[in-house]
């Protein structure tokens, strides 16, 4: 799975934890989704998709096809 969330985050010129307050989260959460070591609850992704007024998609692409 290809994550955005840091792209879309140094867009907006955040910090980890300008995010994480935005968010509600800890900055742990925000560095550990980012480096690909914790996939967000569907809540949480609903949440930064909002924020960065993107789809879910657009943060986090899978890259995963269906066997024919």
């Amino acid at each position: 799975m290809e994550n955005r969330l840091k792209h879309h985050r140094e867009a907006e010129g955040w910090s980890q934890g300008e995010l994480a307050r935005r968010l509600g989260v800890s900055r742990q959460t925000i560095n550990a989704v980012e480096t690909d070591k914790y996939d967000p609850s569907l809540p949480l992704a609903l949440r930064m998709a909002k924020l960065f007024q993107v789809s879910v998609p657009d943060l986090f692409i899978d890259h995963w096809e269906p066997d024919a």
